[in-house]
């Protein structure tokens, strides 16, 4: 498995744990505002962190860490993904998964071995406009996507959906409709577009949406949905 990233402690990303992360090599998708870019096109001579060194650190801070998230880039095109975090629970930790969907088949292999304690998958758009933000030449890409979603929604596993706010493509509307294909007592977060570092380098930062107000208009109409802002 390709790593191209390793955080060693992280409070925020893995609810209510304490974990270490790493960022995988590699993405099905190629959104604009992606503030991982080195993740999607990889810097001239890049230096992998071998497996070996994530699950001697987490060894080694077995008293501290609760657990492992596991993001991207798109974690789930690594063929040795589920071999790796197979490694990770037998050492007794908790994993999380961040994912785009892409790769359902990847998902219903996890649930199976019920080795994913928290799932977080990005929704990236409402369906029918999906591929204006994902940029993806995947055959089939949302019909992925929506599989990988329902096995989610579906599995019984603690999970959160959220989208990247990104203005000039999304509209008020087009939240309302995604927080609508959200079960009751589901997770939904918008998240505020950083434009500080992205993959394309002359975003227009002049289009604004308020998603204070856009998350607090969910709220009043989805009171059965955790929605927030983040």
């Amino acid at each position: 498995m390709l790593i191209g990233g390793f955080q060693k402690l992280t409070l925020l990303d893995y609810p209510e744990k304490t974990a270490a992360m790493i960022f995988t090599q590699g993405c099905t998708f190629a959104c604009p505002f992606c503030h991982n870019p080195d993740l999607i096109v990889a810097p001239e001579g890049i230096q992998f962190i071998p497996e070996q060194e994530v699950l001697n650190y987490l060894v080694s801070k077995k008293n501290m860490l609760d657990g492992l998230v596991i993001t991207g880039g798109e974690p789930t095109i690594h063929k040795d993904l589920i071999d790796f975090i197979r490694k990770v629970k037998d050492l007794g930790f908790s994993v999380k998964l961040d994912t785009n969907g892409t790769s359902p088949e990847t998902v219903e292999h996890l649930l199976a071995e019920n080795l994913v304690d928290y799932f977080a998958m990005d929704l990236k758009h409402a369906w029918g406009k999906y591929n204006d933000i994902a940029h993806s030449k995947m055959p089939e890409m949302i019909e992925k996507v929506k599989k990988t979603f329902n096995l989610i929604q579906n599995s019984g596993i603690p999970h959160e959906f959220r989208t990247t706010v990104f203005p000039g493509f999304h509209s008020e509307e087009d939240f309302d409709e995604m927080a609508g294909y959200l079960k009751p007592g589901e997770t939904y977060f918008l998240q505020n577009i950083r434009y500080a570092v992205t993959l394309e380098k002359d975003l227009d930062h002049g289009w604004r949406l308020d998603v204070t107000k856009i998350v607090q208009n969910l709220k009043d109409k989805y009171p059965e949905l955790h929605i927030s802002e983040r």
